[in-house]
């Protein structure tokens, strides 16, 4: 019962990681090969919108350890490793290997390295903060690193294939770490508060009534 209770005081941004993993996934393996048109349209929605919403997540955990963690240049490394991540996903999206061969591998290797970097940072902050949660996620960053070395031996020897399936793990194995951010956002709430700062303005702030009075006075003069 008070597991209930707990969970009726979730937050709803509890649902965004688990929702980014579920959407990319789907995605991904729906389309497979985007190379050409119609998948590569639809691979390429698939990567910015993943890109996007990545990003998302990695401001708000930047904005949710904040003020918490001793560390802040780890903090703040770690959302810019994630935000070129992101970038490069834009990159592996827009531009097929068959046509643009040395941009698709570039945007590979900000995806894979700059993520793999964030998924280390981000498991060694949860340590810091003393979560036992925090085995997890080196087991999960421990595991794409893994695929990495798999996958980059099996290409250096041409098993593509095997390489295939590796990176395929690589890619599961990110998305499942982005998904495990839904522990921490459970219990937070993201607040947007605009505020206008500026010191001027061109009419003068006045009362009704004396704009009223103002006004009654130009029209008994004319």
């Amino acid at each position: 019962m008070n597991w209930l209770d707990d969970m009726m005081t979730w937050s709803l941004w509890v649902f965004l990681p688990p929702l980014y993993f579920v959407g990319t996934a789907a995605g991904l393996w729906v389309v497979v090969a985007g190379n050409s048109p119609p998948a590569s349209c639809i691979f390429s929605q698939v990567m910015n919108l993943a890109a996007f919403a990545g990003f998302i997540i990695a401001v708000l955990r930047y904005l949710q350890i904040k003020y918490t963690i001793g560390k802040s240049w780890l903090n703040i490394g770690s959302v810019i490793a994630c935000s070129v991540s992101c970038f490069g996903m834009t990159l592996v999206g827009n531009f097929q290997i068959f046509s643009e061969e040395t941009i698709h591998n570039t945007g590979t290797l900000m995806v894979f390295g700059m993520g793999t970097l964030f998924c280390w940072m981000q498991s060694f902050m949860t340590l810091c903060e003393g979560k036992k949660f925090a085995v997890f996620r080196f087991l999960l960053s421990a595991s794409i690193t893994a695929c990495i070395i798999i996958h980059s031996s099996m290409i250096a020897v041409h098993l593509h294939m095997h390489g295939a399936r590796s990176q395929w793990a690589l890619v599961m194995f990110l998305l499942m770490f982005i998904a495990t951010f839904a522990v921490e956002f459970r219990h937070c709430h993201f607040d947007l508060i605009c505020r206008d700062d500026s010191r001027c303005s061109i009419i003068p702030p006045q009362t009704f009534s004396e704009m009223r009075q103002t006004h009654d006075w130009s029209n008994t003069n004319t």
